[in-house]
């Protein structure tokens, strides 16, 4: 019998003759990369471990850290009635993002996202206080809350329509909310401009289907758009979270934390005992506090909302 000829092997021939070829494109890509992983590795993964390193010092910040106290500055944190009010107005900030802010985003996108008349004009209004940085938004309120009705514009309202005029940022009972006022005007921008995002990417075909099935203009939102935009929901969710529990040039500029510590954030009793009282073991330690709730905030919030998309099979 004659024997069959010998078949070559191209799968080995193939994987012999381009793996120099793939060692290159790795190569490149990791050269590419090298500068970010670089910063990253300096200025995020370096800090942190310093950070960790002297919360276990009672360290000022002059020469080394040789005072060990152990896990003392972390207990002492939670001792600490003012760190436990700066968690309950973070939990607050949260809150009001989350069933204030974001639907009115929502609501502000929807409008100006397809049929409105100047809807580019508007986009342009609503999207400019979040170009603003946050020290001239937070100066711009401070003149806005002024309690003299003859320069707080919010008060000469209320004066001109017979009403007393309020120290917003001196009430221990209103700050937080003229706070997260001025947080709403200065981010509503950019959670619309997200929104508008997720409607640009749902098919107007959908949505005309919808209508040609019977279904209303509500309807319309609440079975078909509102579970299209729930990836977007989900992100813009995650941002604003995050966003709150670390907020601080805002708060800070406008009250310092103050009245009588009503207004105190995470991040400025941070700022407070380890840039103004120089207590950086002590601040540190609260930064780890800030890192841990962050992490695991971002780990279960990714487990609970993993889930696929609805626009994935459109």
């Amino acid at each position: 019998m004659q024997s069959l000829p010998a078949i070559p092997n191209i799968f080995k021939l193939k994987r012999g003759t381009g793996s120099p070829r793939r060692f290159q494109d790795n190569l490149v890509i990791f050269l590419f990369l090298l500068p970010a992983i670089v910063l990253f590795l300096l200025f995020v993964v370096y800090p942190i471990f310093q950070s960790i390193y002297y919360s276990f010092f009672n360290w000022k910040g002059f020469g080394p850290a040789e005072d060990f106290v152990g896990l003392e500055n972390f207990k002492n944190i939670l001792k600490d009635k003012v760190f436990l009010i700066a968690l309950r107005n973070g939990f607050l900030i949260i809150a009001l993002s989350i069933f204030v802010q974001l639907p009115l985003s929502m609501s502000l996108a929807v409008l100006v996202g397809r049929d409105l008349p100047g809807r580019v004009i508007f986009r342009t209004i609503f999207f400019l206080p979040y170009v603003l940085s946050e020290v001239i938004a937070a100066l711009m309120w401070l003149f806005i809350l002024n309690p003299d009705p003859e320069r707080g514009f919010i008060n000469a309202i209320i004066v001109f329509f017979g009403g007393a005029s309020q120290a917003w940022l001196g009430n221990t009972d209103l700050v937080m909310l003229a706070i997260f006022a001025a947080l709403t005007w200065k981010y509503f921008g950019y959670h619309m401009l997200l929104f508008l995002t997720g409607l640009q990417n749902i098919p107007v075909d959908i949505e005309e289907a919808g209508r040609i099935d019977g279904a209303n203009s509500f309807q319309n939102f609440f079975y078909i758009t509102l579970p299209l935009l729930s990836s977007t929901i989900r992100t813009s969710v995650y941002l604003s979270v995050l966003g709150s529990i670390q907020q601080f040039i805002l708060v800070w500029i406008m009250t310092k934390g103050g009245p009588v510590n009503a207004s105190e954030t995470m991040a400025t009793y941070m700022y407070r005992f380890g840039f103004v009282r120089f207590q950086l073991g002590y601040g540190s330690a609260v930064a780890i506090y800030m890192f841990l709730i962050c992490l695991i905030f971002s780990l279960i919030y990714q487990r609970l909302t993993r889930q696929p998309d609805y626009l994935t099979g459109l």
